[in-house]
Protein backbone atom coordinates (compact mmCIF):
# COMPACT_ATOMS: atom_id res chain seq x y z
CA UNK A 1 0.00 0.00 0.00
CA UNK A 2 2.87 2.36 -0.73
CA UNK A 3 1.22 4.03 -3.72
CA UNK A 4 -0.66 7.22 -2.76
CA UNK A 5 -3.52 6.43 -5.21
CA UNK A 6 -4.02 3.04 -3.53
CA UNK A 7 -4.43 4.80 -0.19
CA UNK A 8 -6.91 7.28 -1.68
CA UNK A 9 -8.89 4.45 -3.32
CA UNK A 10 -9.10 2.50 -0.06
CA UNK A 11 -10.31 5.56 1.86
CA UNK A 12 -12.94 6.27 -0.81
CA UNK A 13 -14.17 2.65 -0.79
CA UNK A 14 -14.44 2.70 3.03
CA UNK A 15 -16.42 5.95 2.73
CA UNK A 16 -18.71 4.25 0.19
CA UNK A 17 -19.35 1.36 2.57
CA UNK A 18 -20.01 3.79 5.44
CA UNK A 19 -22.39 5.82 3.28
CA UNK A 20 -24.35 2.66 2.45
CA UNK A 21 -24.75 1.74 6.13
CA UNK A 22 -25.86 5.27 6.97
CA UNK A 23 -28.36 5.36 4.10
CA UNK A 24 -29.90 2.04 5.19
CA UNK A 25 -30.01 3.08 8.85
CA UNK A 26 -31.72 6.35 7.88
CA UNK A 27 -34.06 4.49 5.49
CA UNK A 28 -32.81 6.67 2.66
CA UNK A 29 -32.91 4.11 -0.13
CA UNK A 30 -32.85 6.82 -2.79
CA UNK A 31 -29.39 7.74 -1.48
CA UNK A 32 -28.41 4.06 -1.17
CA UNK A 33 -29.38 3.51 -4.81
CA UNK A 34 -27.02 6.30 -5.91
CA UNK A 35 -24.12 4.29 -4.49
CA UNK A 36 -24.53 1.61 -7.19
CA UNK A 37 -23.50 1.59 -10.83
CA UNK A 38 -26.40 1.68 -13.34
CA UNK A 39 -26.23 -2.11 -13.63
CA UNK A 40 -25.20 -2.66 -10.01
CA UNK A 41 -26.89 -5.32 -7.90
CA UNK A 42 -27.80 -5.76 -4.24
CA UNK A 43 -28.39 -9.41 -3.41
CA UNK A 44 -29.74 -10.74 -0.11
CA UNK A 45 -30.22 -14.49 -0.61
CA UNK A 46 -31.49 -15.05 2.95
CA UNK A 47 -34.59 -12.89 2.35
CA UNK A 48 -34.50 -13.75 -0.73
CA UNK A 49 -34.11 -10.52 -2.69
CA UNK A 50 -32.23 -9.77 -5.91
CA UNK A 51 -32.23 -6.05 -6.74
CA UNK A 52 -30.62 -5.08 -10.03
CA UNK A 53 -30.13 -1.41 -10.82
CA UNK A 54 -30.73 1.72 -8.75
CA UNK A 55 -34.48 1.87 -9.48
CA UNK A 56 -35.01 -1.63 -8.06
CA UNK A 57 -33.11 -0.59 -4.92
CA UNK A 58 -35.23 2.58 -4.57
CA UNK A 59 -38.45 0.57 -5.10
CA UNK A 60 -37.41 -1.94 -2.43
CA UNK A 61 -36.66 0.94 -0.07
CA UNK A 62 -40.12 2.43 -0.54
CA UNK A 63 -41.59 -0.83 0.86
CA UNK A 64 -39.20 -1.20 3.82
CA UNK A 65 -41.09 1.14 6.23
CA UNK A 66 -44.23 -0.98 5.76
CA UNK A 67 -42.35 -4.16 6.71
CA UNK A 68 -39.49 -3.29 9.06
CA UNK A 69 -40.16 -1.78 12.48
CA UNK A 70 -36.47 -1.08 13.10
CA UNK A 71 -33.04 -2.09 11.87
CA UNK A 72 -29.63 -1.37 13.34
CA UNK A 73 -26.55 -2.26 11.32
CA UNK A 74 -22.95 -2.07 12.44
CA UNK A 75 -20.48 -2.49 9.61
CA UNK A 76 -16.90 -3.38 10.41
CA UNK A 77 -14.03 -2.82 7.98
CA UNK A 78 -12.85 -5.76 5.98
CA UNK A 79 -10.47 -6.46 3.18
CA UNK A 80 -10.20 -4.42 -0.03
CA UNK A 81 -8.32 -5.73 -3.08
CA UNK A 82 -7.63 -3.09 -5.73
CA UNK A 83 -7.24 -3.88 -9.41
CA UNK A 84 -7.06 -0.64 -11.37
CA UNK A 85 -10.58 0.77 -11.83
CA UNK A 86 -12.19 -2.23 -10.15
CA UNK A 87 -11.86 -3.74 -6.70
CA UNK A 88 -13.32 -6.47 -4.55
CA UNK A 89 -13.82 -6.55 -0.82
CA UNK A 90 -15.63 -7.82 2.19
CA UNK A 91 -17.24 -5.91 5.06
CA UNK A 92 -18.39 -7.61 8.25
CA UNK A 93 -21.81 -6.89 9.64
CA UNK A 94 -23.72 -7.27 12.86
CA UNK A 95 -27.38 -6.46 12.69
CA UNK A 96 -30.45 -6.39 14.90
CA UNK A 97 -33.94 -5.75 13.62
CA UNK A 98 -37.61 -6.59 13.81
CA UNK A 99 -40.40 -6.67 11.27
CA UNK A 100 -43.90 -5.49 12.16
CA UNK A 101 -45.06 -9.11 12.08
CA UNK A 102 -42.78 -9.82 15.06
CA UNK A 103 -40.05 -11.66 13.15
CA UNK A 104 -36.61 -10.43 13.92
CA UNK A 105 -33.45 -11.11 15.78
CA UNK A 106 -29.73 -10.73 15.56
CA UNK A 107 -27.40 -11.82 12.82
CA UNK A 108 -23.79 -11.64 11.79
CA UNK A 109 -23.01 -11.46 8.12
CA UNK A 110 -20.52 -10.60 5.41
CA UNK A 111 -21.01 -8.26 2.50
CA UNK A 112 -19.13 -9.60 -0.52
CA UNK A 113 -18.53 -6.57 -2.71
CA UNK A 114 -17.41 -5.66 -6.19
CA UNK A 115 -16.57 -1.99 -6.73
CA UNK A 116 -16.18 0.08 -9.88
CA UNK A 117 -14.45 3.44 -10.27
CA UNK A 118 -16.79 5.83 -12.11
CA UNK A 119 -16.72 9.50 -13.06
CA UNK A 120 -18.55 10.08 -9.76
CA UNK A 121 -16.11 8.05 -7.66
CA UNK A 122 -16.24 4.47 -6.47
CA UNK A 123 -19.62 2.69 -6.65
CA UNK A 124 -20.90 -0.77 -5.88
CA UNK A 125 -21.07 -3.02 -8.92
CA UNK A 126 -22.45 -5.78 -6.69
CA UNK A 127 -23.11 -6.25 -2.99
CA UNK A 128 -24.05 -9.73 -1.75
CA UNK A 129 -25.20 -10.19 1.85
CA UNK A 130 -24.21 -13.58 3.31
CA UNK A 131 -25.63 -14.39 6.75
CA UNK A 132 -23.17 -16.45 8.79
CA UNK A 133 -25.13 -16.61 12.06
CA UNK A 134 -28.74 -15.86 12.86
CA UNK A 135 -30.59 -15.81 16.16
CA UNK A 136 -34.31 -15.42 15.60
CA UNK A 137 -35.18 -15.39 19.30
CA UNK A 138 -37.83 -12.75 20.02
CA UNK A 139 -36.27 -9.41 20.87
CA UNK A 140 -37.30 -8.13 24.28
CA UNK A 141 -36.35 -4.50 23.69
CA UNK A 142 -38.27 -1.65 22.12
CA UNK A 143 -37.50 0.88 19.41
CA UNK A 144 -38.69 4.10 21.07
CA UNK A 145 -37.59 6.48 18.32
CA UNK A 146 -38.00 4.37 15.21
CA UNK A 147 -38.17 6.31 11.92
CA UNK A 148 -41.63 6.66 10.43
Amino acid sequence: MSDFQDIVDRVEIEALRGEFTDAVMMRDYARAALLFTPDGALRMPNIPVELEGPEAIRAWGRRVPEIVEFLVQNTHPGVIRLDGDTATGRAYMSEVGRAFDGRGGINYAIYHDRYQRTGDGWKFAERVYEVRYEDSSPLAGIAPNRPQ
